[in-house]
């Protein structure tokens, strides 16, 4: 292992130690680049860069090593101690300033013009591709579609909550909005670890810190999905709080007290299903998210998409009824979709029976006996019969 470089360079002037200097966004990463490029040769340790650079925090210097080790524009070269080494890619990284020689000082950089505002997302209100290959059908939210509202939301850097039923279409909307989400699938089983990352076993026996979905949206400033949000434990929930308000930073007490900042982007939005068991909006999840967005079935896009008309009628009128709170349960898109998928295969009658089945057993006589005005028949739950 290359002996890490300890002379500075000079060509960003480093601030007196201690010195409360706010850089711009990306100015670290690039002053960590530019001592990286200085020696090629040389392996440094996040500690070396940071006095280099004027006691710069040791943990904001090793995450911007690691936001250029991922863009492939520095290379860890060990991990005890971490060492990183610059790559082809390292000198392009600090091209806002020039690497002086020893002893002299870059001259200022002439001012700029100011940039422009952004221009907002562009509308939506086509069908969007989902990852999975299947087609989103926007909605109407505010005048705008659904879709253009989240980015428009993430834009202005305010979380939303989508709320509702399993099944209503919370996560397709999700991921039609955001083509860099990073998902966490939320329970009563999740724990830090799973935001934040944890250490893991290498081939040759040594231990490496994995970091996890949280750290990975924060550094990249990708969309954070958190599903399922309130089945989450509380206090694992806190660990994203610091990374939602001003702080817009983390601290991992596990690997070495880093701390991780948000890069720009970076925007967390969930889902909660208020009728799940174990599900609990807290008053402190619940001011994290400014825009708290009802999610509910569109029956008019189950008809659009050519479900069985007499599945729509039975999904609507039990919708009433739960509106009234007669019972707890009404079919959703989800089972619309599957109800179209079991007719295909065992047919319209098997299909109506097992939206009978799948009903909760409280419900069941409510949701047979509208299946059977519908569908003028009396049907069963699918089961087992006699051997084949």
């Amino acid at each position: 292992m290359t002996t890490p470089a300890t002379t500075p360079v000079t060509g960003s002037a480093p601030a007196a130690p201690g010195a409360a200097t706010r850089l711009r966004n990306g100015e670290l990463r690039r002053m960590v680049a530019e001592q990286l490029a200085h020696d090629p040769t040389a392996a440094l340790t996040p500690g070396t860069i940071a006095n280099q650079l004027g006691g710069k925090s040791s943990g904001a210097v090793g995450n911007a090593l690691a936001t250029l080790e991922a863009r492939g524009e520095a290379k860890k070269v060990d991990a005890n101690p971490v060492t990183y080494r610059a790559t082809d890619k390292t000198a392009d990284a600090a091209t806002t300033a020039t690497v002086t020689p020893r002893g002299t000082r870059a001259a200022p950089a002439a001012p700029s013009a100011p940039a422009a505002p952004p221009a907002p997302p562009a509308l939506v209100t086509g069908p969007v591709r989902r990852p999975n290959g299947q087609m989103y059908h926007p909605r109407k939210l505010s005048g705008l579609s659904d879709v253009t509202a989240l980015r428009r939301l993430r834009d202005a850097g305010v979380s939303a909550l989508m709320y509702g039923p399993p099944g209503t279409g919370k996560t397709s909307v999700v991921e039609a909005a955001f083509d860099d989400l990073v998902t966490i699938q939320g329970d009563s089983d999740t724990v830090t670890d799973d935001f934040v990352g944890s250490y893991t076993q290498t081939p040759d026996g040594r231990y490496e810190f994995a970091y996890g979905p949280l750290v990975t949206a924060m550094r990249e400033g990708r969309a954070l999905f958190i599903d399922d949000a309130t089945l989450i434990p509380p206090t694992v929930l806190a660990v994203v709080y610091p990374a939602m308000d001003g702080r817009r930073q983390i601290l991992i007490k596990t690997h070495k007290n880093e701390v991780v900042d948000a890069a720009p982007g970076f925007y967390v939005v969930a889902g909660h299903n208020p009728g799940v068991h174990g599900a609990v909006l807290t008053d402190a999840l619940s001011s994290r998210f400014s825009a708290q967005i009802h999610v509910s079935t569109d029956y008019d896009l189950a008809t659009q998409l050519k479900i069985e008309p007499k599945a729509v009628r039975v999904a609507r009128n039990l919708a009433a009824r739960q509106d009234k709170g007669e019972i707890g349960w009404a079919p959703q898109l989800r089972e619309l979709i599957a109800f179209n998928r079991i007719a295909d295969v065992l047919g319209t009658t098997a299909a109506a029976g097992n939206l009978v089945g799948i009903a909760p057993e409280e419900d069941r006589d409510v949701v047979a006996e509208v299946v059977r005005n519908v569908f003028g028949a009396t049907v069963a739950p699918l089961s087992l019969g006699p051997q084949f």
